[in-house]
């Protein structure tokens, strides 16, 4: 496209009366367009687009435009002003898109510079049909609040919108489409949009939209779209494009970097260590060297570098200039340690969030203060941000979660903080960008630094889930950098429990034992009081939890459909609780935010409350404000986000020895207890809460669970301690401990042989402790002396909790090569060598019984006897490897004995009162694994001693919180040598103790499962749950491939102990965790998600409520991953009976009882199967509830509450030899979706599948003998179709004689809302095969079920009459064969394939294993080809059901491409009630173009139709001309009235049944148009298909006869034009002699074929404009008679190997030339004469006239003759006047005398003749020309040329001069003789 912007005129001369009113014209290859005019301006601006359609032809090198400026007239013509010529080489070259011409000088007509000045600007676009490609990546800074932002693209009259998110009126962007063309690769990638309102630029930026966006042209590869890894640190205000008239505001961010501090150690303490060796002083507290780097919108800058500081001060100012508001989220703060020599490393990272710290609630110019105004302006501080990431403590090894302190993912550890201050300066611009804070300022910010105490305690209740035993376990629980065991730096806290180790539940988990003494962990640290913030959140927080508490359960009444009035109650108490808790007081503020945030939280609540009150008053549905109820919660989750949250998060850390395994984060608000309310109280402030552990950088996002937790946390002032009294369970006891080691040397046990040991020490042996250093702390002192008190935590036996065991024992022997075997040094040992007793000493302990007795393991690589061999290699003195097979060099065996044993009574042994000198536990080496009985391999013991403190004043349990510092003085020398001295051994270890313990019942009723996510190949998985409640445990059965398990089972718990009060416990209960796994017969099996269930706590079993089952979701990977039918209920054990057991099922399995489990009655499924998937599919299996393939109308339990019901479970299997049957494919279908009242008839339902039955009546057999009309008429199929889509010019007189005409829909048939998707008759349904791999990836689909469903209730009654069926009529089960014509009209608009922006393209069909093409005729270099083409194919149904039209592009040497495919399915339309499988025509005929092709008559389809919706059969009269249907009456003449009846319709009984059947809304013959996807772009269009599809089943009888939609083929005829003379011709040349003369001769051609120019010969020398030819064109042109366009075939390049199809309109051009030997030949004029509409000729050459050519000034076309076509008058001759334009103006350059004849190709046989005077020179016959003599050419005839032009031209000059030389040889000769004769004469000589 060529787009020309006339910009504007200057220095327009003055007119003589006023001034001019200039119009400009651009004239480019014959199309003029012209500007408006401008009224009476001597300078004037049109700033007019003109664009001229280049019709996908590149520009050409030559091409120029005229530029034409003239002065407007109302009456008569424009005046001249001036024009100028511009050359559009540069453009067509492609140097530049786009040509700017200013200043142009405009000239008159003699070149003249007329002094106007001319500016425009030229672009060129070559326009294919383009794709343009808009991907919208994210939005931010979008006004409002609680908003729903969608986003519409609109581009050249498409839009597109995305989903919605949550919101309500966002404004949209546009862009100009020539923008993004011009930029490099035609796109823009990842750029920011600003958006703005465009009704109101002024308003400013509306916020910031990420998009891609490309345009992809003819053989165009998109670019790859990549995602930058950092795309926060890219300079995104340089990535913006703002929209024009819209400006951004420049503001400063005044950020204040005060100090940090708690920065870890970064660097290597070597220089400390070798300092400290030499006596100096080392600082390892200060091994970093910190700076801040800050980034904004692409910007950074960094603080200066302090060296050797972990708490560094560096009061800087640093100025971000930014453009606001910015569509940068979050201001990036990262605290670096610099190294001299390798790169900085990361300390930790956090962010200012722009949204939480600024609001968009008012203008940012001209803000007016007022009660509404709540926006404000980016502001935070004086406040320290927190920094998290890796774990503290330094090592020289590289640290594995480095990622986390650079922000990315959760961090697990604090890693110091950062005191900051942040205001905006408007329109101020800063000096510097990094400057010193004042002086002042820094006095300032210390007092938003003052520190408060507070204490904080820990109660662990349960550590239960452990997935191994491993290590002893111990939890440390810290705050900020208090309580870190593992950093030096930290000063010692009571902040980590004692070391456990775990003991097996019984089942499948492990716990922690610690029965009724729980340990407690007590930190005190120092932070800022934020309590007047954080109590604010904590009340938010309150409100939105009880918001979403009555939320869920007006849900689930919903759900369960439950009463209105029940619902109102729920409904009423849910906006009383909103309306009651909404009220906000305030609070002391103190930084400029708090204000801000107080303000639009006391608006925004405030508003909620009134529209809570107004939805009181005038809602009428509840379900309707659910939307309305969700928007508030979401409002307050908002409102509850704090940014200055100084107080760090608690870090509970699980340690399995000295190694950090797990973690859990907690906000301090939860746990932060408050004296301003209750509500202000954190959520979890002294209530135990359940935690679920995570392992640091999870990848697999918490598939397995580390532990779960239950603790009781209470965070407080030290001024409130007193307040933890009422929140205190149990006593709290404090204890002094060490443990005293023995070893055992010579068989006795003393302290000479341990080995890095101490006599006294801590639990970990390695610190060394002494009695009399110990110290009570401040406010604490004795109370007792030391006593051994034994640990029981530790002393795990290897059988704890299991009920059945195998102990092992190996025997050993050894022997020299080749000698005998004896016993080892050791003869029997454990499995990893040591020492252990014989088999026989082995006792079986109390409680236990043996099952058999020793024998040696077999299923292993052992011999026959159960020996393993083995080699030593020194310096070992024991084989590493061991084979089965004895060999020579062979010198060690060893045999596994193994006897097996089973736990016979659960009776704890009583606590057994020990001498100081017992409590010894022991060891076979120095480690962890003790136990409680000596026996012989024990070579190490060691006892615990304690020693209890008290305080030392009464203030009950808050007395704890003052065990603050060290409890044993170590001296300053023992310290330094002890540098690596572990954190927490010389703390009181703080436990609390439960006097009593209660016995509780716990019943978990597992009903079912749904929805679960497939695990194994089959497309299945075999669940089964673990459910764990506290430290027990118990498993489901295993259900087989399903993914909707009903288990049916009740799980019982007996005696469950738990400590603590059971009110407590009631209020808030322990979850029953369920994790389902997947059984595998090989390899482990595979966690399948996981889910909570709260139970329903009784403690008074005389209390009459059952729980109710409900669904609870699961979750896997933090996804959805299906749902679980369960309930739960825990009862107190008293002295009352319990529950009856509910009804076994097998010996051991308890089903769930009735009351709990859901009501079930007799319900009907009816099954309305259609079709299967494609592949060998003998069997198909369906299941409801667990029974497999029920009869497909038989009576199902099913429950009654449609929450309960199980969903339908399609399988389908496949028949294999040797009777297997593996599943093919699978789907799950909810029931809710299908049911139905069985006593309303559904019209949908009574609709049979089909309105092809086999009928009685005779199928018509008339095709074969009525005779075929010959119609003489130029009407065929097209003329139907361009007569249907408004192309009336090419269909000929079709509408005239009134035939049908058909519907062509825009799209696809399927997407016409009347026809429902032709789905109708069922629903289509995926099977999906295979494991689901990754929850992002959808299962591979491996075909498609069809069918329906009906669910409706029965009476229980078995006297009750059986219900009506739901379906009356069921398609036939079998393969129905068919016959398939598929008619393939054209293709439009097809992405190109080829280089030169064309294609090649040609049809392929696929139907089943067949397929068809006609490669062998595509159509060359096209877009939009017409095919014509049917296609016929036989098929089986449904079978073959997917129908595949694919368009491929021709290629000679390479693979042909696909265009595009599109899959039409057959059976839909086979079967569809609205008849798609054959069109219903408008009329009835039996012949001609429209001839009926159905195989059943219409009287035949509308009594079928009838008897499918079951009314009376439809009446006829008896000569047809009225029916009777559904109770209405129609009349032939009501629907023929106005029609044509013309001799191709049939009978009237016919057309009568047609016309009802066209008003049934059945489908009407009709063209689609189907849109074409490509394989790898599958929603991108590749064009266009129309098209159309017939079914005929074969068993119908004989089919109708084929539409002919061959194209139209053009017919060979020739013109033949014979020039006989011109006149009047302009005489262009002067000759020597000074004639005016011209050497005529005529050229002919016709418009597209102008390699096939004439000429005729040369008429030399017309002296008058007359010239004689008798001379013949013949042009030979393919004619399209319907369209009336020629059809001309030529390769556009030598190179092409096809030719390329136009079609031009019949033309015949003549132009009359003066012929030059030794220059360029002089054009005099042309004419041009439309074949179609033929300017009739003037009969004389006397009233030939410009006037006879249309358009031309002066003609006036009233009085000329009409214009005929010369295809109906054959042959026309006269005279045409040829024209020229001079000046400007038209004049009259010659008037030519023709014939012109049309001859069709069999005439030309019959009456041949030639071209020019050529032979055969006849009809007629032209005879040379009667030229005059003056005729001739001079070089060629010389004495002609003498003749002719010298002698006529000066014949008297001849004459004359030879008279004259006559007189002059007279006188001559006369004075040569006169002397003579003079002299003769005086003489007289002879006188």
């Amino acid at each position: 496209m060529l787009r020309v912007v006339v910009e504007s005129a200057k220095g327009i001369p003055k007119k003589k009366l006023g001034n001019p009113d200039p119009i400009a014209a651009v004239v480019f290859k014959g199309e003029k367009k012209k500007t408006k005019a401008i009224d009476s301006e001597l300078n004037p601006v049109w700033n007019e687009v003109l664009e001229f359609d280049l019709k996908g032809s590149p520009l050409d090198a030559s091409s120029f435009i005229d530029v034409i400026v003239k002065d407007y007239e109302t009456i008569g013509k424009d005046k001249y002003i001036g024009s100028a010529k511009i050359s559009l080489l540069d453009l067509a070259h492609g140097h530049t898109k786009s040509l700017p011409a200013k200043n142009l000088s405009l000239v008159n007509e003699k070149k003249q510079d007329t002094g106007v000045s001319f500016s425009m600007f030229n672009s060129y676009t070559l326009v294919f049909n383009d794709q343009i490609r808009v991907r919208v990546i994210e939005g931010r800074q979008l006004p409002g609040n609680n908003i729903k932002p969608v986003v519409k693209v609109n581009v050249c009259g498409q839009t597109h919108r995305t989903r919605i998110r949550r919101g309500n009126n966002p404004f949209f962007d546009e862009l100009d489409v020539g923008y993004i063309y011009d930029e490099p690769a035609h796109a823009i990638m990842r750029k920011w949009l600003l958006l703005s309102d465009p009704g109101d630029s002024s308003s400013g930026a509306k916020g910031y939209l990420k998009v891609s966006l490309v345009i992809v042209g003819t053989g165009d590869e998109p670019p790859t779209e990549k995602r930058e890894r950092n795309e926060e640190q890219d300079d995104i205000e340089s990535n913006l494009l703002v929209p024009a008239g819209v400006t951004l505001r420049l503001v400063t961010l005044n950020l204040k970097v005060y100090r940090a501090e708690d920065m870890p150690q970064m660097d290597d303490a070597f220089v400390q260590t070798v300092k400290q060796v030499f006596g100096g002083e080392g600082d390892k507290k200060n091994l970093v060297d910190p700076f801040l780097e800050v980034s904004f919108a692409g910007k950074k800058l960094c603080t200066k570098i302090i060296e050797k500081n972990a708490n560094p001060e560096w009061n800087q100012l640093i100025n971000l200039q930014v453009k606001f508001p910015s569509m940068c989220e979050s201001i990036k703060l990262t605290v670096f340690d610099w190294d001299r020599l390798t790169r900085n490393d990361v300390i930790g990272t956090t962010f200012l969030n722009l949204t939480k710290i600024a609001s968009s609630g008012g203008e940012i110019e001209g803000m007016v203060s007022g009660e509404a105004e709540v926006g404000f302006l980016p502001a935070f501080g004086p406040c320290y941000l927190n920094l998290y990431g890796s774990p503290r403590e330094f090592t020289g090894l590289p640290d594995p979660y480095e990622e986390l302190n650079s922000g990315k993912g959760e961090g697990v550890a604090y890693r110091g903080r950062v005191l900051i201050e942040l205001s905006t300066q408007l329109d101020g611009k800063a000096d510097r960008k990094l400057d010193n804070i004042s002086s002042d300022d820094i006095l300032m910010a210390q007092k938003y630094q003052r520190r408060r105490k507070f204490s904080l305690c820990a109660v662990f209740h349960s550590s239960c889930m452990l997935q191994e035993p491993g290590e002893p376990i111990q939890f440390e629980v810290s705050i900020g950098n208090y309580g870190n065991k593992l950093d030096s730096t930290c000063m010692p806290l009571a902040s980590t429990t004692q070391y456990s180790c775990a003991v097996f539940d019984g089942n499948h988990y492990y716990y922690l034992p610690w029965a009724g003494t729980k340990p407690v962990v007590i930190l005190t640290s120092f932070w800022e009081d934020i309590s007047h913030r954080l109590d604010s959140v904590n009340i938010i927080l309150y409100i939105a939890d009880r918001l979403e508490s009555n939320l869920t359960s007006l849900r689930t009444a919903i759900l369960a459909k439950a009463s209105e009035a029940r619902l109102a109650e729920i409904w009423l108490k849910l906006i009383n609780h909103m309306i009651e808790d909404l009220k906000l007081e305030g609070r002391s503020n103190l930084t400029a935010l708090d204000v801000q945030i107080k303000k639009l939280r006391d608006s925004a609540v405030a508003s909620i409350r009134e529209m809570a009150k107004r939805l009181k008053e005038e809602a009428t549905d509840v379900i309707a404000t659910l939307t309305d109820i969700e928007d508030w919660l979401e409002r307050l989750k908002q409102l509850a986000e704090e940014p200055q949250n100084s107080m760090p998060d608690v870090v509970i850390w699980m340690l399995r020895g000295e190694r950090r395994v797990a973690y859990a984060r907690l906000p301090a608000n939860q746990i932060l207890y408050s004296t301003y309310s209750e509500q202000a109280c954190g959520k979890y402030c002294g209530r135990t809460q359940t935690i679920f552990m995570q392992y640091p950088m999870d990848k697999n996002k918490g598939v397995k669970i580390p532990v779960q937790l239950r603790v009781n946390m209470w965070l407080g002032l030290s001024a409130h301690e007193k307040k933890f009294n009422s929140f205190s369970e149990g006593t709290f006891s404090v204890f002094a401990e060490m443990y005293e080691n023995q070893a055992l040397v010579f068989g006795k046990w003393g302290t000479t042989g341990l080995v890095c040991r101490h006599k006294f020490s801590d639990v970990t042996g390695k610190v060394k402790l002494k009695q009399e250093r110990f110290m009570p702390p401040r406010a604490w002192e004795w109370e007792g002396e030391w006593f051994v008190d034994p640990e029981r935590g530790l002393l795990t036996e290897a059988d704890a909790g299991h009920t059945e065991f195998t102990d092992e024992v190996y025997q050993n022997e050894t022997r020299f090569i080749g000698g005998e075997w004896k016993a080892a040094a050791d003869p029997f040992t454990d499995v990893n060598g040591q020492k252990s007793q014989s088999p026989g000493e082995i006792e079986c302990p109390a409680g236990w019984k043996w099952e058999d007795d020793w024998s040696f393991d077999s299923n292993r690589a052992v011999d026959e006897k159960g020996w393993e061999y083995g080699v030593t290699i020194p310096p070992d003195d024991k084989p590493k490897s061991w084979g089965a097979a004895e060999k020579m060099y062979h010198i060690h065996r060893r045999k596994r004995l193994l006897r097996p044993r089973r736990k016979i009574t659960d009776t704890k042994a009583a606590p057994e009162r020990r001498d100081p000198g017992e409590g010894w536990e022991y060891s076979s080496l120095i480690g962890w694994k003790f136990h409680r009985n000596e026996r012989s391999s024990d070579t190490f013991r060691r006892r615990r001693w304690r020693r209890k403190m008290a305080p030392s004043d009464g203030i009950g349990a808050s007395a704890i919180f003052r065990l603050e510092g060290a409890l044993v003085n170590v001296d300053e020398k023992a310290s330094k040598k002890d540098a690596a001295r572990l954190f927490g051994a010389n703390t009181p270890t703080v436990s609390c103790n439960f006097d009593r313990s209660y016995m509780y019942h716990l019943r978990v009723y597992v009903y079912q499962a749904r929805n679960l996510i497939a695990m194994d190949r089959d497309s299945f998985s075999d669940p089964y749950a673990h459910v764990s409640f506290l430290h027990v445990s118990k498993t489901t059965e295993v259900i087989r491939a399903t993914l909707n398990p009903t288990w049916d089972q009740t799980l019982i718990f007996n005696d469950i102990e738990i400590y603590g009060d059971p009110q407590t416990i009631a209020h808030n209960p322990p979850n029953v965790v369920l994790e389902l796994y997947d059984s595998d017969q090989v390899g482990k099996d595979e966690a399948m998600g996981r889910c909570t269930c709260p139970p329903v706590v009784k403690l008074n079993l005389g209390t009459v409520v059952s729980p109710k089952l409900l669904w609870f979701p699961i979750t896997k990977k933090g996804r959805n991953a299906g749902e679980m039918l369960v309930a739960a209920e825990l009862l107190l054990k008293d002295k009352s009976d319990l529950p009856l057991v509910p009804p076994r099922r097998g010996a051991t399995l308890y089903m769930v009882p009735q009351g709990i489990r859901p009501v079930v009655q007799l319900t009907a499924i009816e099954v309305r199967p259609t079709s299967w998937p494609q592949s060998p599919l003998p069997v198909s299996w369906w299941s409801v509830g667990g029974e497999v393939n029920p009869p497909p109308t038989s009576p199902q339990l099913l429950p009654k509450e449609e929450m309960y019901t199980p969903p339908i479970v399609l399988k389908v299997m496949d028949h294999r030899p040797f009777g297997r049957k593996p599943i093919v494919g699978q789907c799950t279908l909810s029931l809710e979706e299908f049911r139905c009242d069985p006593y309303v008839t559904n019209a949908e339902d009574l609709m049979a599948c089909t309105l092809l039955t086999e009928s009685e009546c005779a199928v018509i057999e008339a095709y074969l003998s009525l005779p075929v009309l010959q119609e003489e008429e130029a009407v065929d199929w097209w003329s139907k179709f361009y007569a249907s889509v408004g192309e009336h010019e090419k269909c000929g007189p079709y509408l005239k004689k009134g035939y049908d005409t058909l519907k062509v829909y825009e799209g696809e048939l399927e997407e016409v809302p009347d026809f429902q998707g032709l789905t109708d008759f069922c629903k289509t349904f995926r099977l999906q095969r295979g494991k689901t791999e990754d929850e992002d990836d959808d299962p591979s689909v491996v075909g498609e079920f069809k069918g329906s469903f009906r669910v409706y209730p029965l009476s229980d009654d078995p006297e009750m009459p059986a219900l009506p069926r739901q379906f009356r009529e069921l398609p036939e089960s079998g393969l129905k064969e068919c016959l398939v014509r598929i008619y393939v009209v054209r293709c439009m608009d097809l992405q190109p394939k080829d280089n030169n922006g064309m294609c090649d393209p040609y049809i392929k069909i696929s139907l089943g294993k067949k397929t068809k093409d006609d490669r062998d005729d595509y159509k060359p270099n096209t877009l939009n080809p017409e095919f014509g083409r049917m296609f016929e194919l036989s098929c089986f149904l449904p079978r073959d059901k997917d129908l595949k039209i694919a368009v491929y592009d021709y290629d000679l040497l390479t693979r042909d491409e696909k265009v595009g495919e599109t899959v039409i399915d057959l059976e839909n339309r086979l079967l569809s009630r609205f008849g798609a499988y054959c069109g219903l025509p408008q009329s009835y005929c039996i012949s001609g173009t429209n001839q009926w092709r159905d195989q059943l008559k219409p009287s035949q389809i509308l009594e079928n139709l009838a008897r499918l919706r079951g009314i009376p059969s439809p009446s006829t009269s008896a000569d047809g001309s009225t029916l009777s249907f559904g109770g209405r009456d129609y009349s032939l003449l009501d629907f023929e009235a106005n029609g044509v009846i013309h001799q191709h319709l049939g009978p009237a009984r016919e057309r009568m049944a047609l016309h009802v059947l066209s008003k049934q809304g059945l489908v009407p013959e009709h063209v689609e148009t189907r849109t074409l996807y490509s394989t790898y772009q599958p929603t991108l269009s590749q064009g266009k298909i129309q098209m159309w599809v017939d079914i005929f089943p074969k068993s119908l009888g004989l089919l109708g006869p084929p539409c002919h939609i061959t194209p139209r083929q053009a017919k060979k005829y020739f013109m033949r034009a014979i020039v006989w003379n011109t006149t009047d011709v302009i005489l262009d040349e002067t000759s020597i002699t000074g004639e005016n003369m011209s050497d005529i001769y005529v050229k002919g051609w016709m418009p597209g074929m102008e390699e096939d120019k004439q000429k005729t010969d040369v008429h030399y020398r017309s002296l008058d404009g007359d010239g004689n030819f008798n001379w013949r064109f013949v042009f030979g042109f393919d004619y399209l008679p319907a369209e009336q366009l020629c059809l001309v075939s030529r390769k556009e390049h030598f190179w092409n190997l096809d030719q390329t199809e136009f079609r031009t309109p019949p033309k015949l051009i003549v132009q009359i030339w003066d012929n030059d030997k030794f220059s360029l030949d002089d054009y005099l004029g042309t004419v041009e004469l439309d074949l179609l509409h033929l300017i009739p000729p003037a009969k004389t050459p006397e009233k030939c006239s410009l006037k006879m050519l249309p358009g031309v000034t002066g003609s006036t076309p009233s009085k000329q003759p009409p214009p005929n076509s010369l295809f109906s008058q054959k042959s026309v001759r006269g005279w045409w006047p040829c024209m020229i334009e001079q000046d400007r103006k038209h004049i009259l350059g010659g008037k030519v005398e023709m014939t012109l004849e049309i001859v069709e190709e069999r005439e030309v046989e019959e009456r041949p003749a030639g071209k020019g005077r050529d032979e055969p020179n006849m009809n007629p016959k032209l005879d040379f020309p009667n030229r005059p003599d003056t005729s001739f050419f001079w070089f060629t005839s010389p004495c002609k040329t003498m003749r002719f032009i010298i002698w006529r031209r000066f014949k008297w000059i001849f004459i004359g001069l030879i008279v004259l030389l006559l007189v002059l040889l007279f006188l001559g000769i006369l004075l040569y003789s006169l002397p003579n004769y003079i002299s003769m004469k005086i003489v007289k000589p002879f006188s």
